[in-house]
């Protein structure tokens, strides 16, 4: 059949050699699924039961970095989402409903107790938050219509690293899931389900990506039930991840090993030197004894990652802190941690108890992968104005 060019834009008979071999994942874009006839159309989200559909839930792209992370994770199922909130709030709303009652650590990630204060309350979700250091003893919070206990462990700002199997097994005794929020550890670091969590969700925009260059989260579990529940709900919600960031993010995971290796030896080295500085009250990196949960951290990690906090002296104003943080010449000033550049951020943590009063004298640091000699210099230049 002849046809005019404007109709061969769209309908080629053009074709390329075949047999093409590549150690790079191709980048799939696409929102349309192409059948094979009428009969074979469906809408089913579970393409790995059913082929693909619709390119809301996935392109072989995201999916083998879903199933990458999967492995990594020594999980069943991983879901893979347009950020690290967006995996925290598809976890809710899958799982939760008006009524129930969730815990969540009051060191937790300040959106996810955004959500929890102020989106879910409005959906009648009740909350207690709790001392991330109460171990077995959560179970005194625990109420009929307890269903999720939250944890994340190190707090991804003043640090504390939880005793997991111990809220685990006190969560599980009441029919109550416990879920991990695990991105300091980049998911490889702690082993969640060997601990007794049944969700676990990072932030693959964090250590994963590692180059502050894309958005990403991830949701990984073991229980397929658990899975038709995530899956059915983020087909209603919507929550499509980009495959070009998914590209990244599979470049991102090559390089994981020698970067966490590198801000790992970098980071202690730094959180060493900075626990002998007069003008340093305490430093909280889950490695060293001064950080609350340290033996836990001690127990069941296998290492650690390039983020941690330090808790300076009385005296300096909150003004003067932030000309401390402005003084750092290679360390930049931003939230979203764990790519190759150095950032310290200041923070003014409310009181909360059972813990110090750290005030507004905290600042935490992501480590990147400058030489940590030029780091601790820079810290000292810094550390000297504070003083002066």
């Amino acid at each position: 059949m002849s046809r005019t060019w404007q109709t061969r834009l769209l309908h080629s008979g053009a074709t390329v050699p075949g047999g093409y071999r590549s150690l790079a994942m191709p980048v799939y874009r696409g929102s349309t699924t192409l059948f094979t006839s009428a009969a074979a159309v469906t809408d089913q989200w579970d393409q790995e039961r059913f082929g693909y559909t619709y390119g809301l839930y996935g392109t072989p792209t995201s999916l083998e970095l879903a199933a990458r992370i999967c492995e990594l994770e020594n999980g069943r199922h991983t879901i893979v989402t347009p950020g690290g909130q967006s995996a925290i709030s598809l976890i809710d709303f899958a799982l939760l409903q008006s009524g129930d009652h969730i815990l969540v650590p009051f060191s937790v990630y300040r959106p996810n107790r955004q959500l929890t204060a102020a989106l879910l309350a409005r959906f009648g979700v009740t909350a207690t938050f709790y001392d991330p250091l109460v171990g077995a003893g959560i179970e005194s919070l625990m109420k009929d219509n307890t269903r999720l206990v939250w944890t994340e462990s190190p707090g991804s700002v003043t640090m504390e690293v939880q005793d997991l199997p111990a809220i685990a097994a006190a969560a599980h005794a009441r029919d109550a899931l416990v879920v991990l929020d695990n991105t300091w550890a980049a998911g490889v670091l702690f082993d969640a389900f060997t601990h007794g969590v049944d969700v676990t969700m990072q932030a693959i925009t964090k250590y994963i990506g590692g180059h502050s260059d894309l958005l990403l989260g991830s949701i990984t579990v073991r229980d397929d039930a658990l899975y038709q529940r995530l899956g059915a709900a983020r087909q209603v919600i919507g929550c499509p991840a980009s495959p070009d960031d998914c590209s990244l993010a599979l470049r991102g995971l090559q390089t994981l090993g020698v970067r966490l290796a590198a801000v790992e030896k970098s980071a202690h080295e730094i959180a060493c030197w900075l626990s002998d500085r007069l003008e340093v009250e305490k430093v909280l990196h889950p490695a060293l004894p001064s950080c609350p949960g340290h033996e836990f951290w001690r127990r069941d990690f296998l290492g650690s990652s390039g983020v941690f906090s330090i808790v300076l002296v009385p005296g300096p104003s909150r003004e003067q802190v932030f000309s401390f943080v402005d003084a750092l010449e290679l360390f930049e000033i931003g939230y979203s941690w764990a790519g190759t550049t150095s950032l310290a951020v200041a923070y003014t943590i409310a009181p909360a108890p059972n813990r110090p009063p750290y005030d507004h004298r905290l600042v935490r640091f992501s480590i990147g992968l400058e030489s940590a000699s030029d780091l601790i210099a820079d810290l000292e230049q810094a550390l000297r104005r504070l003083k002066a």
